[in-house]
């Protein structure tokens, strides 16, 4: 059997600094581990099952979510499913995780964040209870590495929403109050954090060499649990 090609499946984005930083992290992940293609579930093309139809190599699939909501719980089985591939292997998304946790740290230093400032980790959301929990589990992986109870607000779905929450951390006392963006790519969701009230926004967690060898990581994981044909 050949060697499995990666397909990393994002979101999708209109904003062309999206799409090159996706494109970004395949060309990386291709440098460590091989082939590497990218399809999207939503906004622009192509989408994982017209991939997967193109090839019939063996598939490590890796979505490159922050959080396992309906997407990667509903709309990339659903791909796989359409595209009748028979030889694909669905990795974890890639969030949470502590390299993550340290990104968004290297993140908040870099906007000026500083010991004893309070912080908001903006996530973009879902009404989706297991993306939630997921959200939660990177606050609480964020928080160990700062030290401080980190809030988590929402940036397009759920509640609390991130200018609410700075207003609250204001109110309670806080000096400074930085937002931790865990969104992986720049794009209108990133850039609604500008105007949150707060006095630094850290830059979307983007591609670094150890979130290159986190998604590695999880290709490697999928890559042993191809289904035999």
């Amino acid at each position: 059997m050949s060697r499995s090609q990666l397909l990393l499946v994002a979101h999708g984005t209109r904003n062309p600094r999206g799409v090159d930083m996706i494109a970004a992290l395949a060309d990386a992940v291709a440098d460590r581990v091989g082939p590497t293609r990218v399809a999207f579930v939503d906004v622009l093309g192509p989408s994982p099952a017209e991939v997967l139809r193109d090839s019939s190599r063996p598939t490590v699939l890796v979505p490159a979510f922050l959080a396992s909501g309906y997407h990667v719980h509903s709309d990339v089985p659903k791909e796989v499913e359409a595209s009748g591939h028979t030889a694909v292997s669905v990795t974890r998304a890639l969030g949470p995780d502590p390299i993550l946790a340290q990104v968004l740290v290297q993140r908040l230093d870099a906007a000026g964040w500083r010991p004893g400032d309070a912080v908001v980790l903006a996530a973009a959301g879902s009404s989706d209870p297991r993306a939630l929990r997921d959200v939660r589990g990177a606050a609480r992986m964020l928080s160990a590495l700062v030290r401080t109870t980190v809030r988590i607000a929402y940036v397009a779905t759920g509640s609390p929403r991130v200018p609410k929450v700075v207003d609250t951390l204001r109110a309670q006392g806080a000096r400074r109050v930085f937002i931790a963006s865990y969104l992986l790519a720049d794009g209108l969701f990133h850039a609604r954090l500008a105007d949150a009230g707060a006095d630094g926004v850290s830059a979307p967690l983007g591609v670094t060499d150890s979130i290159v060898g986190l998604v590695a990581r999880r290709y490697r994981e999928g890559a042993r649990l191809i289904p035999a044909r």
